[in-house]
């Protein structure tokens, strides 16, 4: 099975994988942050301050970083496939039953559950992509596969923050269920089997030893560190600008603020642009500087003018999605044993930032308003810059700098 050639651009099943992918990780990240716009209606609602009604995120990002390596393990036993279509339809019921929460706990309780059944993609997408495509084949859908998840992510917070505004927050997730569960059965459909993975189960102690490994290199852990603060400052930043702009002297409306989101656009165009710009320059050249725009974008909004927050949140967003492009190729770079768990623990990260920082935030919010939210964020990103200071004086590894893997990760 491993001998069989690679899907090949311009092939049906080229055709098939790239949807199915696209759908798929338009369909998690929709799923995931979904909620973000309807924080400020969600405390309204509920009776509930910021910090409590950020719980609505922050648990589901909490629970699929902790799900992820275990959801990889899975895959190995279950096959990928099989995972990750059970994964996403899982994740479907589960949206469709949130309109129907009557107290706030059943409504954190399914966002808990979504977070477990939406680790199932991430982390086995790359590596599906990574075993079925042709070598010709996987830049292209690899970058289709993140493009997804950009769009994914900023089409569930507008079309949710929109329908929610005209329709209560109950029919605006659930017209949202209903779309997810169309993708999913599409992914169904069209998703390949694989020809060239097997399933090698990994045992615990090897799985340790190569998570292990990661801690003892000299950049990996600072550049999880950097993943906690980078994605947690910006989805703090992002949690609490709704509650902000719909206040005076701003009044925006819901759909105004879901809007907002629509300069994840400009995130997705920046990534690609850090990434070619980090090759020719050098991620340690880069990476600083992207974090410094990041933190420049936050400051920003510290202005009260409209056009200047929303600039602000411009810049942050380029910062942000160039930031991580640089910073998660890099680990897949550094890694040299375990490769798979190497970008797993970056994810982790990631998540857990994402979770922890964003119901601070809340608590900030709540107790100083904006300059709380800010103190928050800025402390994130001042740490951040520091450490992607340090990076740039840590030698890069022996060329070629390529990671590898035991044949048991597959």
């Amino acid at each position: 099975m491993a001998d069989l050639p690679g899907i090949r651009r311009g092939t049906r099943e080229f055709r098939r994988a790239n949807a199915a992918f696209f759908l798929a990780a338009f369909s998690v990240f929709a799923s995931l942050y979904s909620v973000q716009p309807l924080l400020p209606m969600f405390a309204q609602y509920w009776v509930r301050d910021a910090g409590e009604a950020s719980l609505a995120l922050s648990v589901t990002t909490a629970t699929m970083a902790l799900a992820l390596i275990p959801a990889s393990m899975l895959a190995d036993r279950l096959g990928r496939r099989r995972l990750i279509v059970g994964a996403l339809l899982t994740t479907a019921i589960l949206g469709a039953a949130l309109p129907f929460a009557q107290v706030w706990w059943q409504l954190i309780v399914l966002r808990t559950l979504m977070g477990i059944t939406l680790a199932g993609i991430p982390a086995v997408a790359m590596v599906y992509l990574s075993e079925e495509m042709a070598p010709d084949a996987l830049g292209h859908s690899m970058g289709l596969y993140i493009g997804g998840t950009a769009i994914g992510g900023m089409a569930g917070r507008v079309i949710s923050g929109v329908l929610s505004d005209f329709l209560g927050w109950r029919l605006g997730t659930g017209i949202l269920a209903a779309l997810i569960l169309l993708a999913a059965l599409a992914v169904a459909v069209l998703l390949p089997q694989p020809r060239q993975s097997t399933r090698d189960p990994i045992s615990l102690p090897d799985l340790w030893r190569r998570c292990r490994a990661s801690f003892d290199d000299a950049a990996l852990p600072w550049l999880f560190a950097s993943s906690f603060l980078i994605m947690g400052s910006f989805v703090t930043l992002y949690n609490y600008a709704g509650f902000r702009l719909a206040l005076p002297p701003f009044l925006l409306s819901h759909s105004a603020i879901a809007a907002i989101f629509l300069v994840y656009l400009l995130g997705s165009i920046s990534s690609t642009w850090a990434g070619g710009l980090s090759q020719r320059l050098g991620r340690r050249k880069v990476f600083w500087v992207l974090v410094a725009i990041m933190g420049i974008g936050m400051a920003l909004t510290a202005i009260p003018e409209t056009s200047v927050i929303i600039l602000g949140l411009a810049i942050a967003t380029i910062g942000f999605f160039a930031a991580h492009g640089v910073a998660s190729a890099w680990v897949t770079r550094r890694a040299r044993v375990g490769k798979a768990q190497a970008s797993a623990l970056y994810l982790v990260a990631y998540y857990l930032g994402a979770s922890a920082l964003g119901t601070i935030g809340g608590y900030a919010w709540t107790a100083w308003a904006w300059p709380g939210v800010l103190s928050v964020c800025g402390g994130a990103i001042v740490l951040a810059l520091l450490i992607a200071i340090k990076l740039a004086f840590i030698p890069p590894l022996a060329a070629p700098e390529q990671p590898v893997t035991p044949p048991t990760a597959q």
